[in-house]
Formats: C-alpha cells, sequence, structure tokens
C-alpha cells in the first residue's frame, strides 16, 4: 500500500477540507466534503476516473486534510483556500473588480460615492453594479435627496468648530449640507447616512415612511415651505421605488441564484440576484471555467459560498436562499428554497434568463475576438459527444417528402463548421421509386449523390445524418457499403420521438443532453433539411395540381393560363365562368375550349351568346 492509499482509508468521516499536491508539493485541488473519507476515496474509483478528472488523479502525489466542525466552516475554509493558493484545478473565484460599487466611507461624515476598488478598511460597500448608468441614477437620486458631501476634506469635531473650513461651491448651489462649518449637526448628518442604507439595501418603503411622516408634521405646524422641500424628496424617492419595484411579493431579503453550463466552451455562469422588499438591490453574473469536471452543485455551492459570506455582503443579510436544485450542504441560519411554482419560481426564472442573457453576449464576444476558438471547440465538442475518429467539418442530412407517395422529393444540406452552407444544399426529385417507400427513395437519393461526388472526386462529408430511425438508417448504410465508402464516411440516423442517435449495426441509441451543443447542431441539421424539402415538395405539388387541370386543355399554354389566374385568382372560380365572362380575358376560340373543358356534357352551342345580343357579343358569333 502506497503513502497515498493509507492516507485516503484512513481520513476521518467528519466535514472538512482537503487539498491534493503534484510531485513538486503545489497545491493543485481544494475540495470540501461532508465526510472527508468519502468524499476523496471517490476520485480514486476508476469509473470516476473519466476526462478533467482522470487528468487531475493522475498528476496527484500527495493529500492533506483539515477537519472542521460544521459544514459551514468547510465551506468558509474551502473558500479562503482556492483564493491563497489559486489551485490549477479549482474554479477560479473572482473579486468582481471590473464591476463599480457604491461605497460609504469611514469618516466622521461619510462621503457616498462609487469605486471600482474595494480596500478593507471599514468602508462599506454596495453593489456590484452591472450599468453603470444604473448606479449613477442612484447616485444622482441620493445626491438630490440628502445633499451629501462629496470633498475629500478630512473633517473633524474640532475643527469644525473652530471654524477652520470654508464652503465650497456646492453649498452655494445647495448641493452640500456644509457639515464643514456646522450647519447640519453629526447626529442629522448619520441619520441621513442610515437612509442611503436602507435605501441601498432595498428598504425604500421604510424611508418613504419617514418623509411621509416629516411633511406631515410639518403641515400640521402651518411649516407648508419645509412641507414643499419634503414632498419633493418623497416624489424624486416614490418615482425610483416605482421604477424598482417587481411584481413578485417577497417581503423578506432572499437571494437567488441560478447556473447555466456553456457545453460548447465548458464554462459555467452564475447569476446572483439579492430581493428585498420586492425589490432587486443587486443583481450581477460570474463566468467560470470548468477546469476538473465538476459538477453543477459544486460550483454552485463554491460560488454561494464566495458571494455570500464575502466580507462586501453587507447589510440585511438574506436567510433565505432560491436556489434551481437542492445543494448537500448545510448551511447555518440559511433555509434553502427549491420553487416549482409561484412568486418564488418568477425570481428563479428571472435569474435564469440573465444567465442566458449574459451567456450569449460572452460567446458573442469571444466570437468577435478569436472566431475559430468557439468552431474548434464545437467541432472537438461532436466529435467527442458522437464518437467520431475525425472533426465533423462537413456534415450532410437527407430527409423524404411525399404525400401518399405523390411527388416523392428528397432534400441534402450542407453544414460546415456547424454552420449551414446553403450553396451546396440540394434536391433530388426520385425517379425510381413508385408509392410512399422512404427506405428505397433513401436508397437512391444517397446512392445518386455520393457516386457523383466520388466519380467527380469531390470533398465527401465526415457525416451523414439520416432524418428517420433504424431502417432509414440501414438503407443509408447498405448504400454507402455498396458504394466503397462506409468506412469514409461516418453515419447517424436522429429519431424523432426522443431524439435519440442510432448507429448502424448498433441496437442501442445515444441520448444526448437536451442542452447539448452536439444535439443542437443535429436538430437545426434535421429541421434545416425539413425545411428545404418540404418546400420544393409544396412547389411540385403546387405545379402539378395547376399541370393537370389548365395545361392538359389543347391550345391553353403557360401565358393564358397565367393570365388567368391572375384575373380570377384560381382554378375553381374559372371553372365557374361563362364563356362570355373568359373573352373578356382571351379570345373566342380559348374561351370556348375552356368552357368545354370544365362542361364536357353541355351542348356548346347552348350557351353561345345570342345574335341579338348587344353588339360585342354578335361580332364575337
Amino acid at each position: 500500500m502506497t503513502d497515498l492509499e493509507y492516507k485516503v482509508k484512513t481520513l476521518p468521516l467528519s466535514p472538512g477540507v482537503y487539498n491534493f499536491l503534484d510531485e513538486n508539493g503545489t497545491v493543485i485541488y481544494v475540495g470540501k466534503a461532508k465526510n472527508l473519507r468519502n468524499r476523496v476515496s471517490s476520485y480514486f474509483r476508476e469509473k470516476n476516473q473519466v476526462g478533467k478528472t482522470a487528468i487531475l488523479v493522475k498528476h496527484i502525489h500527495d493529500l492533506l486534510h483539515i477537519c472542521v466542525d460544521t459544514e459551514t466552516d468547510a465551506l468558509l475554509l474551502e473558500n479562503k483556500l482556492i483564493k491563497k493558493f489559486q489551485p490549477r484545478y479549482n474554479i477560479l473565484l473572482k473579486d468582481d473588480k471590473t464591476y463599480p460599487w457604491i461605497c460609504i466611507t469611514n469618516e466622521d461624515f461619510p462621503r457616498v460615492f462609487f469605486t471600482r476598488k474595494k480596500v478593507n478598511d471599514g468602508t462599506q460597500y454596495f453593489g456590484p453594479y452591472t450599468s453603470i448608468y444604473a448606479m449613477r441614477e442612484v447616485l444622482e437620486m441620493i445626491r438630490r435627496l440628502f445633499s451629501l458631501r462629496t470633498c475629500r476634506t478630512v473633517l473633524s469635531d474640532e475643527k469644525v468648530k473652530a471654524g477652520k473650513y470654508e464652503v465650497c461651491l456646492d453649498y452655494h448651489i445647495k448641493n452640500c449640507c456644509a457639515p464643514c462649518i456646522g450647519d447640519v449637526s453629526k447626529e442629522e448628518y448619520a441619520n441621513s447616512l442610515n437612509n442611503v442604507r436602507k435605501i441601498l439595501n432595498g428598504r425604500t418603503n421604510e424611508v418613504l415612511a419617514i418623509l411621509r411622516e416629516q411633511m406631515m408634521a410639518l403641515s400640521e405646524n402651518l411649516e407648508f415651505e419645509k412641507a414643499q422641500i419634503i414632498k419633493e424628496k418623497y416624489d424624486i424617492l416614490d418615482n425610483y421605488h416605482a421604477k424598482n419595484v417587481i411584481s413578485v411579493h417577497v417581503s423578506n431579503t432572499v437571494e437567488v441564484y441560478s447556473i447555466l453550463k456553456d457545453e460548447r466552451d465548458d464554462f459555467y455562469y452564475v447569476n446572483f440576484m439579492k430581493v428585498s422588499n420586492s425589490v432587486i438591490i443587486r443583481s450581477f453574473t460570474r463566468e467560470i471555467k470548468d477546469r476538473a469536471d465538476e459538477s453543477p452543485e459544486d460550483i454552485l455551492t463554491t460560488t454561494i459560498t464566495d458571494i455570500h459570506f464575502s466580507e462586501f455582503n453587507i447589510g440585511d443579510d438574506a436567510k433565505e436562499f432560491i436556489l434551481p436544485f437542492e445543494i448537500d450542504f448545510d448551511i447555518d441560519n440559511i433555509k434553502i428554497t427549491v420553487p416549482k411554482s409561484g412568486d418564488r419560481k418568477q425570481l428563479l426564472d428571472w435569474s435564469l434568463r440573465n444567465c442566458r442573457l449574459y451567456m450569449a453576449e460572452q460567446q458573442r464576444q469571444r466570437s468577435l475576438v478569436d472566431p475559430d476558438a468557439s468552431v474548434n471547440n464545437l467541432m472537438k465538442k461532436m466529435k467527442d459527444d458522437l464518437q467520431l475518429d475525425v472533426e465533423p467539418r462537413h456534415i450532410e442530412c437527407f430527409d423524404n417528402s411525399n404525400i401518399q407517395g405523390t411527388n416523392p422529393v428528397s432534400s441534402c444540406v450542407v453544414f460546415r463548421n456547424g454552420k449551414p452552407f446553403k450553396k451546396d444544399y440540394r434536391l433530388f426529385n426520385v425517379k425510381t421509386v413508385v408509392g410512399a417507400d422512404d427506405f428505397a427513395t433513401m436508397r437512391e437519393v444517397v446512392y445518386r449523390r455520393y457516386k457523383r461526388l466520388s466519380e467527380e472526386g469531390k470533398e465527401l462529408p465526415q457525416l451523414i445524418v439520416i432524418d428517420g430511425g433504424k431502417g432509414q438508417l440501414r438503407c443509408a448504410y447498405e448504400t454507402l457499403q455498396a458504394l466503397g465508402l462506409d468506412g469514409k464516411i461516418a453515419v447517424v440516423g436522429l429519431a424523432k420521438r426522443l431524439e435519440e442517435i442510432f448507429y448502424p449495426n448498433d441496437p442501442i441509441p445515444l441520448y444526448l443532453d437536451r442542452t447539448s451543443p452536439t444535439l443542437k447542431v443535429i436538430q437545426h441539421l434535421r429541421d434545416e433539411a425539413h425545411r428545404f424539402g418540404i418546400t420544393f415538395h409544396r412547389n411540385k405539388r403546387s405545379k402539378g395540381m395547376i399541370h393537370s387541370i389548365l395545361e392538359d386543355i389543347p391550345g391553353i399554354g403557360d401565358k393564358t393560363i397565367g393570365k388567368l389566374l391572375t384575373t380570377f385568382g384560381s382554378v375553381n372560380k374559372i371553372a365557374e365562368l361563362s364563356i362570355i365572362e373568359l373573352k373578356k380575358v382571351v379570345n373566342l376560340d380559348r374561351a370556348l375550349k375552356i368552357y368545354q373543358h370544365f362542361h364536357p356534357d353541355e351542348q356548346i352551342t347552348s350557351v353561345l351568346p345570342k345574335k341579338d345580343d348587344s353588339v360585342e357579343n354578335k361580332e364575337s358569333v
């Protein structure tokens, strides 16, 4: 037994944190566990050693562990050690330095302003704000309500009483309450700051109630000018509150977390929303690189710990977390809610929508910076998911269309690097198949397509997708075998019922996750082939209907048919017209032929115009 195996087997069964070290003694992974022995042992089971986990285990040469009293302590210790060691295989915990924060300084007369740098000197931080516009709007509203000082002058009670300071321009334009000359007491200034904190923590209703009481008291004392000033402030705050309140009723303070994985680039996105009194007071999304095939539960738990227990997450600490699924760790004094309906489910849906929007924006930015990176990741992902020998840079998909065996057609769409390449699309009029026979149709079009490509020496696809189940797939595969191409081109079938993927000579289908980018590309192929084929089939069927009714009339050509349809709108309308009405568009000879075609049992003389009719009718006869 090696030293590492001995350490694993003798680990305690208590909560704690474990560190994996490489051959140089460097910490390469930090993890938490409710049961140290069970959790660490799971890494060394063969069935779990796949993908990135296998790479991690390969580099483990030593193990250290720390026991703690509670699961919450394990979460907090893991968070600190990850930030300290920055292990290679852990997710990267960021401190959101790129986001702006609103801070209240730790001074005698504190200032309120925004910053991107956070200093642990007693300053209070509120945020982060993902929108600089929204943050400036909040600061402007606070300035108009409370006229707090903005200068960097270091104030002290002694110098204020001694008159050592002079007022600035902000005082003269009524943007500052001038604590530097004693126009406002320290207690009054502190009350204003408490109201600012309440607003930033979402407790706007409490400040509105205070202003309402002040306004009513001044009115009762007949101090109407002062009451009007308070009313203006009340209106400013009420307008701000109306714009930020949400339709969901949540009376207490809750934190909402959602997580979304970008399968294409191996990123996770975790959105955080803090809601208090039906007001979203904080919201941001983190992008997390998946380095060791960690589960969504582990990544969400680690991110929750980093956000909730951050020294900058001050204010009314939430006692309830709204999550998309249960997590395996208990957090002290926190209620975990996984809603299925109602207001809390709506909050969770909003959070997930924020994740999707942020992920789409990050994907767009990465594609602009490095257009090939996203495509390369997708191709590698498809190769792994579909167990192919090469990346499917060139994919073709076939779909058959017919209605009760009439007008059978087939379409072939081409994707290059995961996107439609429309100039290579092809349509096939089925020539050798009579009736509705999808299997025979598939044999014909696959044979025609790849026999021609082979004879002309053109590029063959790496993958063929057949829209159908085992039967259509078998026909396509046998045709490729007949052409000698079965070892050169991979072929799969996509069944519609459960979106399962079939392989030739394999009865067990492959099921991909609904969110998998590989499945999305294959579904896009299938839908595009169906759209392209059904459009061709409809056009062909429509032309066939017109031909069978109008073009079968001797002496009636395309121009006459076009003129009739343009004038009367439909074949049914044309069939109901009299010879006189038809003669308004075509000459008498054609009018007679058209009328007789639709009324073969009538004597033509019985419907001809009489000689005593109008001059026009006489000339026609």
